[in-house]
């Protein structure tokens, strides 16, 4: 089954033509490939690591493609372009993609996964369940969060259906280790600080936050006289991205909780700025299309 769109047909997307400045331009519905579907979005998750991106950094070059760097998307397929029989036109999905600012984007039908009704940004879902997968915490241990935000919320719902114990460290939280396993989900100097800190001889530090934004420094010595293993837990491979997505909708978890602060598109740059600054209550800024 292949429904098609015109190739003249035009879309709205976000353009980031300088930093901290997005603009709506009207671009050409993309036209998906064989083996691709084309997908209208619903909704796109602005991401902690695109921070640096729209804040800008020396090593940035603008404008950006439209509808970057969006890749947080669900939406419903609209189209296919040929030799894919699943997902169908009409189904909704998460998907993998890097252009979810805009109101159709297109992505490899292997990266796409069907979802029920509701907002489901899918791949920091999966981030979080592939943390949970390499942090390898059995029932009964008890694991350190350091960073509560969104991906440390996911990473501690999981593993507290696995049976694992979490202790939640905010900034001002009066926590001492030692600790098996720490996990940290905050991207900062600070918090890569904190979180070694609280490993314990022998134990694990699996950093699961985005460090986009430029090099850190470690206490490597400390890390090496108690012998900790420490885990990057980010994967490369797309396919593992899309295990994580199957394994999360099956999980069933509750999501749109999560996404606290909503814009609409021609409103991104708030979006961003409510992700930097953080207020009170925040734990996801998402768009509206």
């Amino acid at each position: 089954m292949t429904a098609t769109v015109a190739r003249s047909a035009t879309m709205r997307a976000a353009v980031i033509g300088q930093p901290r400045t997005a603009r709506l331009e009207r671009a050409e519905v993309p036209e998906p490939a064989p083996g691709e579907v084309l997908v209208r979005i619903e909704g796109c998750g602005v991401c902690a690591s695109d921070l640096p991106l729209w804040e800008g950094r020396s090593w940035f070059s603008y404008p950006l493609e439209p509808g970057a760097p969006g890749h947080e998307p669900w939406g419903v397929v609209e189209a296919s372009g040929g030799g894919v029989d699943n997902p169908l036109p009409g189904e909704r999905v998460t998907l993998l993609c890097e252009r979810g600012f805009a109101e159709y984007a297109v992505a490899p039908a292997a990266h796409c996964v069907r979802t029920g009704e509701g907002a489901f940004p899918g791949e920091p879902v999966a981030c979080a369940v592939n943390i949970v997968r390499r942090a390898a915490a059995r029932p009964g241990e008890v694991v350190a969060i350091v960073g509560v935000g969104f991906l440390g919320t996911l990473v501690r719902l999981i593993l507290e259906r696995n049976g694992v114990e979490t202790v939640p460290v905010r900034r001002t939280s009066a926590v001492d280790g030692p600790f098996v396993c720490v996990i940290e989900c905050a991207g900062t100097q600070q918090a890569l600080d904190r979180a070694s800190s609280l490993v314990g001889e022998r134990g694990r530090l699996v950093i699961a936050g985005y460090h986009q934004d430029g090099r850190r420094t470690v206490d490597l010595q400390s890390w090496n006289w108690r012998g900790i293993d420490v885990v990057n837990a980010h994967e490369r491979d797309p396919l593992a991205y899309v295990d994580a997505m199957h394994e999360a909708v099956a999980l069933g978890l509750d999501v749109e909780p999560l996404l606290t602060h909503r814009f609409p598109l021609e409103r991104l740059d708030d979006a961003f700025e409510a992700a930097r600054t953080r207020g009170r209550g925040f734990l996801k800024a998402w768009v509206e299309l």
